[in-house]
Parts: structure tokens; sequence; C-alpha cells
């Protein structure tokens, strides 16, 4: 492996967590921002959906731009946009004010999401693609254990604010490295023929295209269901279990180490079975768990260490459930990677909101309704991935693809 190759991922990979960062450092500060700003637990929830919600479906424009004007110049004005919502967010004075940054905060977090995957299939595909998207993934992945960590130390000594003055820091950071670590993945002459008209023909086709759509929903689900447990999980741990915003970092952490760690075995396997089989019996074994999780909880049993055994083991399949159906979707379509990216992004953060939306409905303190939530997204990944991927093939077929 070449120090290029590491380099790019650790430049994706940074640009990839600052929207993360602004989420995982946020969340245990929910309550005393609730407490600080006189709202309830709805409002202060809403301003954590409104950023996914903007960062999803800003990633339908931002991807075809990307075709259009080359990966740097929407990374770089994104990066603009995140920094002036970061500021904002900063000053708030009310909910409503801090609903509204956080609305443009996302905007700006929308290309760090959806760029990086273009490179990532602009440079390589197949193994080569799904071995740099794992360590994409292990970068991003730091966000979930440094993050909250980082965050509820600077919550107790600074307070919630110097959250986002964190984040605005790590933006320009951000802007830096693109300047000085990255070259432009998609030349003059490859942008020819991208268009307004040639990225809606591409979205019309890839929409109707079986396997990309059902790979894109299987991924969709796998991170809904992580993204109901951020929406909900501080308010479970903390009001319900009692623990302290730093406890909660350290509990939130461990999810995030199973998945990183997994998730680097991505490409070993996938050379060895094939993606998708590697996809396959990661959902397989990812929804037995959070199932099994959700039977155990309701019989009664609603320990602290249950929750947190069964969620450790079920996030790790998912961090390869994640790197791997991106890659396989994404395979066909390296001349609209752009375009394919982004409604990739925008249908995982659509059906990842649409999932925080409903289990917020049904919140009640405990961590039962949160669970079952969690349950019904991988159940549901398990029936796509049936649908899309089908029964077991030969190995020589999977292990081509």
């Amino acid at each position: 492996m070449t120090s290029r190759f590491l380099r790019i991922a650790l430049v994706l990979g940074l640009l990839t967590a600052v929207g993360p960062f602004a989420i995982d450092m946020y969340l245990p500060a929910l309550p005393s921002i609730g407490a600080d700003l006189n709202a309830d637990t709805v409002a202060v929830q809403m301003s954590l959906l409104v950023f996914f919600l903007s960062m999803g479906l800003a990633q339908i424009i931002v991807g075809p731009i990307s075709d259009m004007v080359g990966r740097k110049a929407p990374l770089y004005a994104g990066l603009a946009v995140f920094i002036i919502g970061s500021i904002g967010s900063a000053l708030a004075t009310s909910i409503e004010m801090l609903i509204a940054f956080r609305f443009l905060q996302g905007l700006g977090a929308s290309a760090g999401m959806v760029v990086p995957r273009a490179v990532v299939r602009d440079l390589h595909t197949g193994t080569e693609a799904a071995r740099l998207m794992s360590l994409l993934m292990l970068v991003f992945s730091i966000s979930p254990i440094l993050a909250p960590l980082t965050g509820s130390v600077i919550i107790a000594t600074l307070g919630w604010r110097a959250v986002f003055w964190s984040v605005t820091i790590a933006a320009v950071l951000g802007v830096f490295l693109l300047a000085t670590a990255l070259k432009e993945t998609r030349p003059v002459g490859e942008r020819k023929g991208s268009s307004l008209r040639s990225a809606l023909a591409g979205y019309r086709f890839l929409l109707g295209d079986r396997k990309f759509m059902g790979l894109t929903f299987i991924g969709g689900f796998g991170i809904s269901s992580f993204f109901v447990y951020l929406s909900n999980s501080s308010f479970v741990l903390i009001d319900h279990y009692g623990l302290t915003p730093t406890l909660y970092s350290v509990f939130f952490s461990m999810n995030a180490v199973a998945f990183f760690t997994m998730s680097q075995l991505t490409g070993r396997l996938t050379e060895r079975y094939g993606l998708r089989r590697v996809v396959r019996v990661a959902v397989i074994s990812y929804a037995t768990t959070i199932v099994a999780l959700l039977a155990v909880m309701a019989s009664g049993l609603q320990s602290l260490w249950v929750l947190a055994s069964f969620l450790f083991v079920g996030y790790g399949f998912l961090g390869l459930v994640i790197p791997t159906t991106s890659v396989l979707a994404m395979d066909d379509h390296g001349t609209i990677a752009g375009t394919a990216s982004a409604l990739m992004g925008t249908l995982h953060f659509a059906i990842g909101a649409m999932a925080m939306a409903i289990s917020g409905l049904f919140f009640d303190g405990t961590p039962l309704p949160m669970v079952t939530s969690i349950a019904v997204c991988a159940v549901l990944a398990l029936a796509l991935t049936h649908l899309t991927l089908g029964r077991d093939e030969q190995p020589a077929r999977a292990a081509a693809e």
C-alpha cells in the first residue's frame, strides 16, 4: 500500500468527517442545549434532524456539479458554507436560530459527504475501491470515537457553544488539506458532456437501475439504524440510565470501535469472497444480532450492559455493510460518479431523517422504542438484500464481482 494511497484516504476521510464531527461532538450537549435555550426534547432533536435533512438533500445538487466543474471547487464552497453555519450556531440565542444555522451547516457539510465517494470511484474500482473506502471509513470512524469524548470535555469546561467553534476550526483545517494534499481527480476533458441535462438523465437512469437502487437502500437502512441511535441515545443513556456526558461518550465510542475495526477487513474479505457475498453475510449477521437484542429487551431484560453488548456486535457487522454496498453500487457508474454518489447520499440521509422522525414520535424515555426502530431498519435491509442479491452465487462469479 503506497504512501499516496494512504494520504488520499486520510484527506478524504477527514473531509468526510467534518460533518459527522458536527453531529457527534454535539450529542452530549443535547440536554444542556434544551435547558439553556428553554426548548423541549422535540425542538432540540429538530436541530439534529434539520442538519441531516439539509446535508442529505443538498447532495443531489452538489454531486452533478462536481461532475461538471471538478471535485475540488464544490468542496471549497461546502466548507465555506459550513464555517458560516458553525459560527451562527455558536452565537445562537434561541432554538429557532440554532435550527436555522444548523440547516445551513448541513448544506455545507453535504459536499464532504458526496464528493469523496466520487473521488474514490475516479481513482479505483472493485477490490481496490473497497480497500480505499475502508481506509476512508477508518478515518471517518474516528469521529464517533473522539468527537463525543472531546465534546463532553469541551461542554464541561467551556459550554456547548464551544463545540461549534471547535468544528469551525476543523473546517478551516479541511480547507488547508484540500488546498495542499489533494489533486483534482476529474480533469477538464472528462467533464465534457456533464451538464444539468445529463445529470437529470443520469438520475433517471440510476432510479431505474435495480442493482444500484437496491444496494443504495440496503446501505440506507443500515445507516438509518445508526441515525436512530444518534438521535435517541443521549436521552436514553443520560436521562434513563443516568450516565454522565463523559460516560455516555465512552459508551458511544465503543460502537464506533466495532464499526471501524470490522470495516478494515473489507478489502481482505472482498478479495477472497467477492463484494456480493460479503454484503449478504454482513447484513444477515447484523439483522440477526439486532433482532435478538429486541427480543431480549422486549422480554424485560433492559440492562445497560445487554444493550451495550448487542450493539457492539451489531455495529461491527454494520462496518462491513456500509463500504461494500457503496462500492458495489457505484462500480458500474464511473462516468457519472458524482451524480451516483449524490443520489446515494441523498437517499441515505432521507431514509435516515425519516427513521429519526418516526422513532422520535414513539420515544418515551426508555430504550425499547429506540431498539425497535433500529431492528425495523435492520430487517428492511435484510429483506432488500434478499431481493437485490438473491441466493448465494458460485464463488468464482462472486469473487469476480
